[in-house]
């Protein structure tokens, strides 16, 4: 089985020179065996074609993933727990170690072994999936994991475009033309586009770790739901001002936004191992009060999300292929444009309690790589508590004014709840 990279999937998987990786650690209480994690990943691999894929190249050039016809186990990587922060300190590892898809999976395992404790980690190349098709196989592996017969299914998997676009909308005329068109115009316009002559160094990598507890996440929702906004959009005006307040004119007053596609295209399903995501950026009003600014903010993005085709937006993408490597370094020499991006991946609907094990908690993904800005700010919700990783680099954020920008926002959180009774 083998399908050619989509524009994305090719943008992310550069030349191979630059990891690109995406990391998911969690906690277990309980003990393991070695064999039990082997077979439990055997399982998620035999669901899910693309988590034995290596990565082929064609005559011209353009890589293709590859199910081999004797797939190769996903590596596993064993290390003596050190503290209950040591996963952060392989999670910096693990962004920053290639992956070699020529000979091995785009996907490993970290397993920090401790008496009663383990700290595991998923690490994958983004070009592979997003944090929701990451979600969904660890979900699987954890069921599995406490229960070898527990049925997981078999994926069918994306084959290419045609998969995931409606053959009516893929094949008519006035749309193929429309994508073509549109396409050549962003060509043309990345060509002429000045950018440096090389990528901006962006120095040591960081991440910054901390929750919120029930309490508060309680509060948050209350607040959003009494005001009409969500929660997402709270968020993002308190990331924009902890901004606006550290960086000062610095500041450029816009936080990108992932939006899942699967919202707007049911071909992929939730178990899909997809990495193409559509985007949204949001800017706030200073002559707003903060509420009078969350309201303008959440107006904005439900016009913005409403107009998101991830149809014809896959057709452009698709018919731009040759503007590739110009894309690519106007994304990595540009200016940057943009403070942060911030990824919501909402309540992680993964159970706490197992036969064998449970699940202490699971920590928000980290995802870095070489294609500009790395400052990304991810926040998931178990148990409900909410867990913030925010990652950067020195030379794009430094590591004081990160320490500045995170404790901000958690005081503008702070100020905005303090009078608002739990619901």
């Amino acid at each position: 089985m083998k399908r050619r990279l989509l524009f994305g999937e090719r943008m992310l998987l550069g030349d191979g020179t630059e990891p690109f990786n995406a990391v998911i650690p969690f906690r277990l209480r309980g003990t393991f065996a070695l064999k039990d994690i082997q077979q439990a990943l055997a399982q998620i691999q035999k669901k899910h074609p693309w988590l034995k894929a290596l990565i082929a190249h064609d005559e011209k050039n353009i890589p293709w993933f590859d199910v081999p016809e004797n797939p190769i186990s996903i590596p596993v990587r064993i290390v003596a727990r050190k503290s209950d922060d040591h996963w952060q300190e392989e999670s910096r590892r693990e962004w920053n170690t290639l992956f070699d898809p020529k000979k091995l999976p785009l996907i490993r395992f970290v397993w920090l072994k401790g008496e009663n404790v383990s700290d595991m980690l998923f690490a994958f190349h983004h070009c592979l999936c997003d944090g929701g098709s990451a979600m969904a196989f660890l979900n699987e592996f954890l069921k599995v994991l406490d229960n070898p017969n527990a049925d997981i299914g078999i994926e069918n998997p994306i084959l290419g475009i045609e998969d995931v676009v409606p053959a009516n909308i893929l094949n008519n005329r006035k749309q193929k033309l429309k994508a073509k068109f549109i396409g050549r115009l962003a060509a043309t316009a990345i060509k002429i586009i000045p950018t440096g002559k090389k990528s901006i160094d962006r120095k040591d990598d960081y991440l910054l770790h901390w929750k919120v507890d029930e309490t508060v996440c309680q509060q948050l929702v209350s607040y959003c739901k009494s005001n009409g906004v969500t929660v997402n959009t709270f968020l993002s005006a308190a990331l924009l001002q902890a901004f606006k307040e550290v960086k000062k004119e610095g500041a450029f007053n816009k936080v990108s936004c992932p939006v899942d596609i699967r919202r707007f295209a049911s071909q992929i399903k939730n178990d899909h191992i997809f990495a193409f995501g559509l985007m949204i950026v949001v800017s706030a009003n200073e002559k707003l009060s903060f509420l009078e600014n969350v309201r303008s903010m959440q107006t904005s993005v439900e016009r913005k999300t409403s107009k998101l085709n991830p149809y014809i937006t896959m057709m452009v993408m698709e018919s731009g292929h040759d503007a590739l490597n110009n894309f690519t370094k106007l994304l990595k020499n540009g200016k940057s444009s943009n403070d942060c991006m911030f990824s919501n991946l909402g309540r992680i609907q993964i159970p706490h309690e197992y036969k064998e094990f449970s699940v202490d908690t699971i920590f928000s993904p980290s995802v870095i790589g070489p294609l500009g800005n790395t400052t990304t700010l991810v926040v998931s919700t178990y148990c409900g508590k909410m867990d913030f990783s925010f990652v950067g680099s020195e030379g794009y954020l430094p590591y004081i004014d990160a320490i500045a920008i995170r404790d901000e926002f958690m005081q503008i959180i702070k100020l905005q709840l303090e009078y608002i009774p739990i619901s």
